[in-house]
């Protein structure tokens, strides 16, 4: 267990007056399903605000599209995978985006199966057709899956699918497997019918894959010129969290004002996994959430760098900047 937020009504009353009312629309990863709940409550919570920010949210395509609206500006801030972030940088040195709080301390990145079209463990895959969305964040780590559990790729069948028809394919039995986040795929096949005892899922980070997940990433340019409000953001990003951990069915009806289509129990199940299996690690419990740590990170770079040659060395300070996420006990969760 950790320290409680005991220092966030002060850091909210103490929020400087000089970025009253700064615009930050946020750039989100994917729909309004369950783990974006943290951030909707932040906004109806009155935490932003507090902080002196208008905050909105637009949903997004995929954990690597919010990575060039963030970079050419057209959002101040936004929510994507890191490592694609890594790489984007990499194919575009220079360009004004890098991450600034770690929320996935373990990444979603999954491959979901059918148990009945044999499919339970990596080695399954070989001779059976996976679904992949190229947008996908769990599809552009799967070269580094494979080459861990030394999978034959040439005799995988790799179909390239768009996300609403990803399940749908699978419960239908047109594709074996598919990758995708583990919280969404697994209850999206739910939603769909097919029995649980039916549903594999293979986590990439068991199986292997020794990489971060999402983060909240930040123009740079916007970061340079508003440090308070981008360290505002983040203390009411780590508030929302602490919010939808205290009390998911909230944070879920929170949600739902933003997609009321959505089955409020399902999405509060795929919220609650999301804080067990990705949020709330043993690193997170130990020292808050938000950072990373720099040799795990180094060694996340050289395992990216095993399938993907780097045109330029990789510097991951430039990648993530820690300095400004705020201090004391505000990203300590419980």
């Amino acid at each position: 267990m950790l320290r409680k937020l005991c220092t966030l009504a002060a850091l909210s009353l103490a929020a400087p007056a000089a970025f009253a009312q700064t615009e930050m629309p946020f750039a989100l990863d994917w729909k309004f399903e369950g783990p974006a709940a943290p951030y909707t409550v932040a906004i109806d919570e009155g935490f932003f605000e507090a902080q002196g920010l208008e905050v909105t949210i637009e949903e997004g395509a995929g954990s690597l599209a919010a990575i060039p609206k963030v970079a050419t500006g057209a959002f101040p801030v936004g929510f994507a995978d890191i490592n694609s972030l890594m790489r984007f940088l990499d194919q575009n040195p220079g360009a004004p985006v890098t991450a600034v709080m770690m929320v996935y301390d373990k990444p979603p990145f999954a491959v979901v199966g059918r148990v009945s079209q044999g499919v339970s463990a990596p080695a399954d895959l070989q001779g059976r057709v996976l679904g992949a969305p190229p947008p996908d964040g769990a599809w552009a780590q799967f070269p580094i899956f494979a080459a861990e559990n030394e999978l034959d790729v040439a005799t995988i069948t790799v179909e390239p699918v768009g996300f609403p028809t990803r399940e749908p394919m699978l419960a239908q039995g047109e594709v074996d497997a598919v990758t995708g986040f583990s919280f969404s795929s697994t209850l999206n096949l739910i939603r769909l019918g097919v029995p649980e005892e039916d549903i594999s899922v293979i986590l990439m980070a068991d199986h292997g894959v020794d990489l971060y997940g999402n983060a909240i990433i930040v123009n740079t340019d916007f970061a340079e010129a508003n440090p308070e409000a981008v360290t505002g953001f983040l203390t009411a990003v780590a508030q929302g969290w602490q919010s939808a951990i205290d009390n998911p069915e909230a944070a879920i009806t929170s949600l739902l004002e933003r997609n009321p289509a959505a089955d409020a129990g399902l999405e509060q199940r795929r919220l609650q996994l999301a804080i067990d299996a990705n949020v709330m690690t043993d690193y997170v419990r130990e020292n808050g959430m938000g950072g990373i740590d720099a040799d795990r990170f180094a060694a996340a770079i050289e395992q990216t760098r095993t399938v993907y040659e780097f045109q330029n060395e990789p510097d991951a300070a430039v990648i993530f900047d820690a300095s400004y996420l705020p201090e004391g006990d505000v990203l300590s969760l419980e």
